[in-house]
């Protein structure tokens, strides 16, 4: 079987080396992306190694929800977005972790899907924050998510 990324980043934040880990909340782990074309981007990372939705417990699935939805409004905030994406694939990587974009009027295609953003363009080695930028990302998240937990 083939090692889980998302359980590898999980484990990383365990171990005290992941470096865009941002905030550990019941469910989840909210961590910045590594690569920032759209800054403030964000990833909250199911604790529980599932694929689908349906496969949580009612409560727990509730849970899992509502504070994906907290990190959500704590990127709303931090980074004051024209309109937040949300995306919850799986199809790479098969365990949750939700995607949420902030989106500006300012980028060269603000209207189109973030997935219309070429890879070589979002995934540059220029789009990864320097150490001093990920750290004032990180607290400007930390402060709002704190302000909402």
């Amino acid at each position: 079987m083939e090692e889980c990324l998302i359980c590898s980043r999980i484990n990383m934040i365990k171990e005290g080396t992941n470096k865009y880990f941002v905030a550990e909340l019941e469910t989840g782990c909210v961590v910045l992306g590594d690569h920032q074309y759209f800054e403030g981007y964000t990833l909250f990372l199911g604790k529980e190694h599932k694929r689908e939705l349906h496969e949580l417990g009612s409560g727990y699935k509730q849970k899992f929800l509502v504070e994906m939805s907290i990190a959500a409004e704590a990127v709303y905030k931090a980074f004051k977005p024209h309109k937040l994406n949300y995306e919850l694939l799986g199809n790479g990587d098969s365990h949750m972790h939700w995607h949420i974009f902030p989106r500006q009027l300012t980028e060269p295609n603000p209207a189109h899907p973030v997935w219309w953003t070429p890879r070589e363009t979002m995934y540059a080695d220029s789009c990864k924050p320097s150490e001093e930028r990920l750290a004032e990302l990180k607290q400007a998240l930390l402060t709002e998510l704190n302000k909402l937990v």
